[in-house]
C-alpha cells in the first residue's frame, strides 16, 4: 500500500488545501512508495494562524514546562526508534545501521539539549557604569524552518528544537525528497498532546512551501539549511522586510593531509569523511589535500580501502554505502563526474553507476569515486558536487595548503591531520571554515557554535547561539539616583 501522509496544522493531520499529492520515491529501488500533500500559501496562512493563536500561552510558560514538553516528545521518539531508523532508511536512503545508531538518537539528543537550555538560558544584568540594567531575552512570536533532505529528522529536530524551548511557535518545512520522519514525528506530538499550534508542519514544495513562509508577514525568522543558490534568494527576501534569517548552506570541504599525520585509524577515517551517507553531509571531506612525500602511500591505500566498501541495499546491516536520494541528484553526480574526466582528472577508482542486483536494481547507486590530478581552481574543485565523490591533490608545504585549501567560494567546514600541534594551531586559524577539526572528523559538541564562512552561509546554529537567533533581547536601565 502506498502510504498517504499529512500535514501538522493546529492540533489536526489535513491533506493539503488544494488535495494535491507529490510521489516520494524509495533511492534503493525508484519506486514511488509514499505520497505527501502538496502545500502552498493557503495551508502556510492556516499553520501560521494556528501558531500565533498558541504563542501567547507558549511563551508565557514557565520555561520548565516548555522544557518537559520537549522531553516528553524525545521520550516519545525514543520509544520508537527503531520504527524512525527504518524509516529514515527507506525515505532517504541512508544505511540503516547510520539511521538506528547515529541519526535518529541524534534527534533525540537535540530534544533534550535544547529542553535543558531552555531552563540554562538566562537573562544578564549590569551595574556600576550607568544605572543598574538588565536585559532580557523575549521569543519572537511564529518563526519559519526549512530543513534538508539529506540528514531529514536529525536537521529538522536542530531547528525546532531550540525555537520552541526559546518560546516560540514554528512552522516547519521539511524537505518533500524525505518526507516521512518529520510526519510521523508530528504523529508523535499529536499523540503526546503536544500543545495545539505549538509546532506546525506544512509539507510541499520549496517554491511553492518554502517560499510562502519567507514571504508571510507573520513569520518573524527564517532558519534555512540548504543549498547556497536558495539561500541567497531567502537571504534577498528576508532583507527587503528585515527578517531575521539563519543559513546553513553549501560546502567544498577539505581535508588536510600532513606526511607526519597519526596513521592508525586514518585510512578509514578519510574515507569516512569522504563517503558517509554517499558523501550528501554537507561536512563530508570532499577535497583531500595531501603532503608530496605521503602522497602516493596514502592514495593507494585510501584507494584499496574504498574498493572494499560495501555498496548495497540500504536495509541491509551490510551495507556501508547506499544510493543517492533521488534521479534528479544521481543525474547530478554522474554528471560531475564526466566533468572531471572532461577537466584532465584521473578515475582512480568507482565514477560509474552500480545498482545492486535485486530489489535494487533500479536504484540510484553511484560507486564510491576517487579522482586525481585536477588542478584547485578546477569546476570540480570548487563546485559542491554533494555525492561519493573525493578528489586528490598533493601540496608541498603550509602555505600551498592553506592555498589550494582556501581555493573556493565555500567555508563551512575542514579537517587537519598532524601531529604537530603548533601546526595544527597555525592553519586552523589560517582556513577559511566555520568549524575545523584536527585528528578527527564530525565531532560534535551540541554546546558550539556551527556555521560557514564566505558562500555556506550566514550565521550560527548550536547552544546559546541558536537560542539567540530564536530571540530578540531588550535592555531595561534603571537609574539608581
Amino acid at each position: 500500500m502506498t502510504l498517504r501522509l499529512t500535514q501538522l496544522i493546529g492540533a489536526h493531520a489535513r491533506p493539503a488545501k488544494s488535495e494535491g499529492w507529490l510521489d516520494v520515491h524509495e533511492p534503493a529501488t525508484g519506486a514511488r512508495y509514499a505520497l505527501c500533500p502538496d502545500g502552498d500559501a493557503d495551508d502556510v496562512a492556516a499553520a501560521v494562524e494556528a501558531a500565533q493563536a498558541a504563542f501567547p500561552a507558549w511563551s508565557a510558560l514557565p520555561t520548565s514546562e516548555r522544557a518537559h514538553w520537549l522531553h516528553r516528545l524525545a521520550d516519545a521518539l525514543q520509544s520508537k526508534l527503531e520504527d524512525f531508523a527504518q524509516a529514515e532508511s527507506r525515505d532517504a536512503g541512508k544505511p540503516l545501521p547510520l539511521a538506528r545508531e547515529v541519526e535518529i538518537p541524534r534527534a533525540v539528543a537535540n530534544l533534550r539539549f535544547f529542553a535543558a537550555a531552555a531552563t540554562q538560558f538566562a537573562s544578564e544584568s549590569h551595574h556600576g557604569q550607568a544605572g543598574l540594567n538588565y536585559t532580557l531575552r523575549q521569543p519572537l512570536g511564529v518563526v519559519g524552518c526549512i530543513s534538508p533532505w539529506n540528514l531529514p529528522l536529525y536537521l529538522f529536530t536542530w531547528k525546532i528544537a531550540p525555537a520552541l524551548a526559546a518560546g516560540n511557535c514554528v512552522v516547519a518545512k521539511p524537505s518533500e525528497v524525505t518526507p516521512v520522519t518529520a510526519w510521523m514525528l508530528g504523529e508523535l506530538a499529536r499523540d503526546i498532546g503536544f500543545p495545539p499550534g505549538v509546532l506546525n508542519i506544512v509539507q510541499g514544495l520549496g517554491p511553492k512551501v518554502g517560499q510562502a513562509l519567507v514571504d508571510h508577514p507573520g513569520i518573524k525568522a527564517i532558519s534555512f539549511t540548504g543549498s547556497t543558490a536558495v539561500g541567497l534568494r531567502i537571504a534577498a527576501t528576508c532583507a527587503a522586510s528585515l527578517k531575521k534569517v539563519s543559513l546553513e548552506l553549501g560546502g567544498k570541504n577539505p581535508t588536510l593531509v600532513f606526511a607526519d599525520a597519526p596513521r592508525t585509524g586514518l585510512i578509514d577515517q578519510l574515507a569516512r569523511s569522504a563517503f558517509q551517507n554517499s558523501g550528501q553531509i554537507c561536512l563530508c571531506g570532499s577535497r583531500l589535500l595531501i603532503e608530496r612525500s605521503a602522497y602516493a602511500d596514502i592514495r593507494d591505500e585510501l584507494v584499496a580501502r574504498v574498493k572494499h566498501l560495501r555498496l548495497g541495499d540500504p536495509l541491509d546491516a551490510a551495507t556501508q554505502q547506499g544510493p543517492l536520494v533521488s534521479q534528479a541528484h544521481y543525474d547530478k553526480v554522474l554528471g560531475h563526474i564526466e566533468l572531471a574526466r572532461a577537466e584532465g582528472g584521473s578515475v582512480l577508482c568507482g565514477g560509474h553507476a552500480a545498482p545492486p542486483a535485486g530489489r535494487c536494481e533500479n536504484g540510484w547507486f553511484v560507486a564510491p569515486t576517487v579522482i586525481e590530478n585536477l588542478g584547485p581552481y578546477t569546476r570540480t574543485n570548487t563546485e559542491e558536487i554533494f555525492g561519493p565523490v573525493v578528489t586528490l591533490q598533493p601540496f608541498d608545504d603550509e602555505d600551498e595548503a592553506l592555498a589550494f585549501a582556501n581555493a573556493t567560494p565555500y567555508g563551512l567546514a575542514a579537517s587537519i591531520w598532524t601531529s604537530d600541534l603548533r601546526r595544527a594551531h597555525r592553519v586552523a586559524e589560517r582556513l577559511e571554515a566555520g568549524i575545523v577539526w584536527v585528528n578527527t572528523w564530525l565531532e560534535r559538541d551540541l554546546r558550539t557554535p556551527f556555521g560557514g564562512m564566505k558562500q555556506s552561509g550566514l550565521g550560527r546554529e548550536g547552544g546559546l547561539d541558536a537560542m539567540r537567533f530564536f530571540t530578540d533581547s531588550k535592555n531595561i536601565c534603571i537609574n539608581l539616583g
